[in-house]
């Protein structure tokens, strides 16, 4: 580790500190309010800069049509939304957990983090379970296995769907639905990979929907090589397809596979004392980046913290993200940089590779622009920014505003394009 590790941290809570403040603040006290730490272009007079360099965009995505199976969507709405992945700005894919009852009286299509009166946080679980399957007192209503997979295009309206998924994400009762879903930005035939972390199973799906390789064994978990997985969460790839699974809520490793999925290895485990965790110590790997020089940066959500490893899983660096962050999902952008989405303070962070802090916006609500449960976010072509949440059940999407400084637009991700790669 460098010597400034621990004057950087400090500087880093301090940031956080100030942005957990100022999203806790009343409506009344707004006007009061610190402006956030993060450097930004000056605002008009009394303003806030909550969206940053970004303005949403309304009625994104559109109402889902009824089901090719003649399900029909009266009284229904959107479900717990983790994860959203922007092949170009015409093929967004979205995979949620599920679909949400809307109370009697609601309007059509309200996710659940704007109801009035509120039902609480979206949900993928089942009714009387909780998130790891444990009996809880039932709520009273139940989710269904409903467009768990569909692509839509820049106005939102879907092009494409997968329905036959709809019953793999059911066949363990304790599954709640896909946690991730991203495409090899190496991989010429674009396959899709679902993570699904409370199945404990990863699939590699062709583009047409047609399973290719799945590892883990479902509704059992465990640390066996490539055959058991402990609810994994994310996964990203080398240039030759060598490809990382961060495993995961139960799970303290990375685990290593060669580009046609046979297991190489993994390192990790959890804390001696968890007061105090060290190096190569998790609790809750729940995502992972690479970048060009090859280094992992690998997010141990828990602990408020990324550690950093070679790809032989040789530790290299750590660094905070401060007492009241809990990074959720983060990605290396093609100008490596690394941008996160924090689920703790409910904005969207900029750091360089360094682990310094550079840029931050955002705000906790269940109002447009605002996050509760920024799961994944993702990028296209054309700077707009998508962001999947899982507690306010919703999905959203970001312009640049006109005239935006480059350096504040989340960068892009890398993605398969044809003659580069």
């Amino acid at each position: 580790m460098r010597a400034q590790w621990t004057s950087r941290t400090y500087q880093l809570a301090l940031v956080v500190v100030a942005s957990a403040a100022f999203v806790s603040c009343s409506a009344a006290e707004n006007g009061d309010a610190a402006a956030p730490a993060a450097a930004a272009a000056p605002q008009a007079m009394g303003g806030q800069d909550e969206f940053g360099p970004y303005e949403v965009v309304e009625n994104w995505p559109q109402p889902l049509p009824d089901g090719q199976d003649g399900v029909k969507h009266d009284g229904w709405t959107w479900g717990s939304n983790g994860a959203i992945w922007a092949e170009t700005p015409d093929r967004v894919w979205i995979a949620q957990r599920g679909e949400l009852p809307l109370p009697q009286g609601a309007k059509p299509w309200t996710p659940y983090g704007m109801l009035n009166p509120s039902r609480g946080n979206s949900t993928g679980n089942g009714d009387g379970l909780s998130a790891t399957c444990e009996p809880v007192a039932k709520r009273g209503w139940e989710r269904r296995w409903h467009h768990t997979l569909f692509v839509v295009n820049r106005d939102g309206a879907i092009v494409q769907e997968w329905p036959h998924l709809d019953k793999m994400f059911a066949q363990d009762r304790c599954g709640r639905g896909p946690h991730k879903i991203k495409m090899n930005p190496y991989d010429a035939e674009k396959h899709v990979w679902i993570i699904d972390d409370q199945q404990h199973v990863i699939w590699k799906f062709t583009s047409d929907g047609k399973v290719v390789l799945t590892l883990g064994t479902l509704g059992q978990r465990g640390r066996d090589a490539g055959k058991l997985f402990d609810r994994p969460t994310d996964i990203d790839w080398l240039p030759d397809g060598t490809f990382f699974i961060s495993d995961g809520y139960g799970g303290t490793r990375v685990a290593k596979f060669d580009r046609d999925g046979k297991f190489l290895m993994d390192w990790g485990g959890p804390p001696k004392d968890p007061n105090n965790p060290g190096p190569n110590e998790f609790n809750t790997v729940h995502s992972l980046a690479i970048s060009k020089d090859r280094r992992l940066f690998v997010v141990d959500r828990t602990h408020r913290r990324f550690q950093v490893f070679d790809e032989n899983g040789t530790f290299l660096d750590m660094f905070s993200t401060g007492q009241y962050s809990s990074p959720y999902y983060h990605f290396i952008s093609t100008d490596q940089n690394l941008w996160v989405a924090d689920g703790g303070t409910s904005r969207i962070l900029k750091y360089d590779l360094n682990g310094n802090y550079l840029d931050g916006w955002g705000g906790r609500g269940g109002q447009p622009g605002l996050f509760n449960g920024p799961h994944q976010m993702s990028t296209d072509q054309d700077g707009n920014l998508y962001v999947a949440e899982v507690f306010n059940g919703r999905l959203q999407k970001f312009r640049p505003k006109p005239n935006s400084d480059p350096a504040r637009i989340v960068g892009q991700e890398a993605r398969f394009t044809a003659g580069t790669n």
